[in-house]
């Protein structure tokens, strides 16, 4: 109980608090200075929305873990939440300054460099995925560098309607936190359980706030980018703690890979159609799995749920295979299988749909159509609830609709 108590509650209680207490003043810094995305003709939102979210989720973090320090050695965490704060400052100079693809690429190969070598973190074994354990140093760190840049690019590019990143990570934080927790890795629990508890509030804001609504920016989706990477390479590396779960059939490799199935999926898929188009990789469009959900007609809070449904379903798609006595191999076959059919051929299997008027793209219009909530009753309630803490609304945040989020 006293475990519980010192990596899960009180870490979680503090991060929650704190992201809540600095919402309203981030918001107001951000509007003072006028860090916000201006609406164009790419983007859905009317008026300018302030974009230092992530801001918001790292000081929930930073504090929660300071807290913390005061009761167990949260030490280890120094150089992980150093590669985090690094990655923040990239997406909020990107979102200020605009900062070239380029660039950026770089700066992420050098964070990914700075974990393998300083948090000593490295995609150094696959588990007999294959019948292959430890990889060489001449494998593992170009490997390693990718399944970083990769993991922060996939987040980045899933920020594209109301609540879907941080609703995304939140689901992440959870299996991954879980995981860390059965296994006894009590480091890995905390930074969970912080990143979910300071999560909380911005998704709360974003989703349902109107007056206090706010992007998490780049700042945000780099900085929750690096934590997910930072989890998938703890769950693989070769002295992880997660190596227990070999030993009872399960396959670390897939389920890292079903708990990232959309993000990574779909960003391979957007990416790759954008090289044969002979555009940049990381040109926006609107080619998204979630620009299909809002062209069918749901809403912004109908195609978060429905993503994150998806994502949940292939994550329990893998955990069938493994008690079905499915070997490591097989169980890989399976997540990628039902990750290409919840992506790939439902993106472009619905988009010829609609091409063609048949009924089943007419059925998803209307559930699409059902997902819409007027601001009244239970959500307005809860509109005002969220909105109360910025105590001075500006009419420049007075959005007429709900799904005002930007489209990557």
């Amino acid at each position: 109980m006293s475990l519980v108590i010192l990596y899960i509650l009180v870490p979680f209680v503090a991060a929650l608090i704190a992201s809540f207490w600095v919402f309203p003043k981030i918001l107001r810094i951000s509007l003072k200075n006028n860090i916000v995305d201006n609406p164009n003709a790419r983007k859905l939102q009317r008026v300018p929305v302030p974009v230092l979210g992530g801001m918001v989720v790292q000081f929930g973090i930073l504090v929660a873990l300071c807290v913390c320090q005061l009761f167990v050695d949260c030490s280890s965490l120094f150089t992980v939440v150093l590669a985090m704060s690094i990655m923040l400052y990239v997406g909020t100079m990107d979102d200020i300054l605009n900062i070239s693809a380029n660039v950026r690429f770089v700066l992420e190969i050098l964070v990914a460099l700075m974990i393998i070598y300083t948090c000593d973190y490295s995609l150094d074994s696959l588990h007999g995925l294959w019948g292959i354990y430890d990889l060489s140093p001449y494998v593992s760190v170009p490997l390693t560098i990718v399944t970083v840049v990769g993991i922060v690019n996939a987040i980045n590019l899933i920020d594209g309607v109301d609540g879907y990143s941080s609703g995304y990570c939140i689901m992440a934080c959870l299996i991954f936190g879980f995981l860390f927790l059965m296994n006894g890795d009590e480091s890995m629990v905390m930074l969970a359980v912080v990143c979910v508890a300071s999560l909380i509030p911005f998704f709360l804001h974003n989703v349902f706030g109107r007056a206090s609504k706010m992007f998490i920016g780049d700042g945000g989706t780099l900085l929750m980018g690096c934590v997910m990477s930072i989890f998938v390479l703890n769950v693989l590396k070769s002295d992880t703690l997660c190596v227990l779960y070999c030993e009872w059939g399960i396959g670390l490799v897939p389920l890292a890979l079903a708990i990232l199935c959309i993000p990574v999926f779909d960003t391979v898929r957007v990416m790759t159609m954008r090289m044969l188009r002979k555009t940049s990789p990381f040109h926006a469009d609107k080619t998204h799995l979630h620009h299909l959900f809002i062209e069918m007609g749901f809403s912004h809070i109908g195609t978060t749920v429905s993503i994150l449904t998806l994502n949940c379903l292939v994550v329990l798609g893998w955990y069938i295979s493994y008690k079905c006595g499915l070997s490591v191999d097989a169980q890989l076959y399976v997540v990628i299988a039902l990750s290409m059919l919840v992506t790939v051929v439902l993106y472009y299997g619905m988009r010829y749909c609609g091409k063609q008027d048949w009924a089943i793209y007419r059925l998803m219009q209307r559930i699409g159509k059902n997902t819409h909530v007027e601001r009244k009753g239970l959500f307005l309630l809860l509109q005002n609830i969220i909105d109360r803490k910025f105590l001075a609304p500006s009419p420049v945040l007075d959005t007429e609709s709900a799904d005002s989020e930007v489209f990557k």
